[in-house]
């Protein structure tokens, strides 16, 4: 279950089920539903019933599971296409994919959250690592989480991890910090670096490095990641990266300018 607190008004109580949904995209039972927001099994229904009528969920059979349609994903990529996201940034990506050979991400800075909204895959052959868009990404833990808090005081970065929380140390690697005195050294070394640098601490056997992406006056307002398996992207391939990293990220800085959605929204 969640740490959330019980869901209360409609709205929320719906927002809530679609996030839990999003979660499962091979999809949920009624009581799972009800169970993991802390609702009553008949409100729970009747909110299903509605997002179903409305197009944004559906049965798996009758009486089934629930789960999410396409039209809600529609709707994002709508919103990315229409702020020019993908026209911007996408082609700064695919360079820096081709380049290093990995998975490349865009998270945007969107008040205490990080969120994933565009990649590249540049691994041709071999291992892939490519995790599942339009998530939060874990501060504690992730090369993009500590890319951005890297930029912030240690009283706000810390404020920002105790709000997410640092999470079940079984879900991630076994490097990740567990404590805000591992974290905030991490952090240190990050910034003399002048981008984030991990190993096997968001999941075993994956490495990862990200830089952000800074507006003048605005502080982060995305960050750009690479990511790959520990036994291609070793700590000397991302010293390697460093340069075109910090450099593509610049880029997108400047580009930056074009789209609203880069609107630093601290």
């Amino acid at each position: 279950m969640t740490n959330s607190p019980p869901a209360s008004g409609t709205v929320e109580r719906t927002l809530r089920i679609l996030e839990t949904l999003a979660s499962a995209p091979e999809g949920m039972p009624l009581a799972a539903v009800s169970t993991e927001l802390e609702l009553p099994p008949s409100a729970c229904h009747r909110l299903l019933a509605e997002l179903v009528r409305c197009g944004y969920a559906r049965q798996l059979r009758a009486q089934g599971d629930y789960a999410l349609t396409t039209r809600l994903p529609a709707l994002g990529l709508s919103y990315l296409g229409g702020a020019g996201i993908v026209d911007i940034a996408q082609p700064i990506i695919d360079r820096i994919a081709e380049t290093s050979g990995e998975l490349v991400r865009l998270a945007l800075v969107d008040g205490s959250r990080l969120t994933f909204v565009a990649k590249a895959q540049g691994a041709r052959s071999g291992l892939r690592y490519d995790p599942d868009m339009g998530i939060d990404v874990q501060l504690s833990c992730s090369a993009g989480g500590h890319a951005w808090l890297m930029t912030l005081s240690d009283e706000r970065a810390t404020q920002l991890v105790a709000a997410q929380g640092f999470g079940d140390p079984k879900q991630y690697g076994p490097k990740a910090p567990t404590t805000f005195k591992a974290l905030m050294k991490i952090l240190e070394d990050d910034r003399k670096r002048g981008f984030s640098m991990m190993s096997e601490m968001y999941a075993p056997g994956m490495t990862a490095m990200a830089a952000p992406v800074m507006r003048r006056g605005q502080g982060a307002v995305a960050v750009i990641t690479i990511a790959g398996p520990l036994q291609r992207l070793t700590p000397q391939r991302m010293t390697q990266l460093g340069q075109p990293l910090l450099a593509a990220a610049a880029e997108l800085a400047v580009a930056s300018t074009s789209s609203p959605l880069f609107a630093a929204r601290h």
